[in-house]
């Protein structure tokens, strides 16, 4: 039998965070390519995502074929899109002028996951890429990642925004990622807790 989820977050209802929920609107569009193996994944941050900024657009899929419909959406758009991944021809963000109406493309997935939906869509290699500037870890200490430089997708959205425009509050965006990380420690036993302190 499965656990009660709340009908607004749709995490459990033990682990409901409608408390810490503020959302907020942006100028950019946001839309998330992700991997079908996050979607049902307890610590995904774009479901948290979505609901601090309702607009996110969120595609599931893998192969060129699963983005069809997205592709022709850009194809058709006015705005300049932008892929948020780090790469040797990747450009910083902070140091970029990017118009506040442009697309912004995310990938989600783990950095493995991430980098098979880049090869297996050779179609967004065609938009400029953005990289973020790190000065701090992660936040996101409730799943492990390979690489120091991991964010999660949630993070990532936030700092591209703030590289944007430096005006731009971010504060729902990481408020609600420190409760997810918070609410999911405390439901932890101390021995395994603490492996992720």
């Amino acid at each position: 039998m499965s656990r009660p989820t709340c009908p607004n977050c749709h995490y459990p209802q033990s682990a409901c965070l409608c408390a810490s929920i503020e959302t907020m609107q942006v100028k950019p569009e946001l839309i998330i390519l992700q991997d079908p193996s996050e979607v049902g994944h307890a610590k995904n941050s774009v479901r948290l995502l979505e609901l601090v900024i309702a607009e996110t657009q969120v595609v599931v899929g893998e192969t060129a074929d699963d983005f069809a419909a997205l592709r022709q959406q850009l194809a058709t758009s006015a705005k300049p899109v932008y892929l948020i991944y780090p790469s040797e021809s990747s450009v910083s963000a902070g140091e970029t002028r990017i118009e506040e109406e442009a697309i912004l493309l995310f990938l989600d997935g783990t950095w493995r996951k991430a980098y098979k939906l880049l090869q297996l869509n050779p179609w967004l290699q065609a938009y400029p890429a953005l990289h973020l500037d790190l000065d701090a870890a992660s936040n996101y200490t409730i799943r492990k990642a390979s690489r120091s430089d991991s964010l999660s997708t949630l993070e990532a959205v936030a700092m591209t925004l703030k590289a944007i425009d430096e005006e731009q509050n971010v504060a729902p965006l990481t408020n609600a990622l420190s409760a997810m990380v918070e609410q999911r420690l405390a439901s932890m036993p101390a021995d395994v807790r603490a492996r992720y302190r």
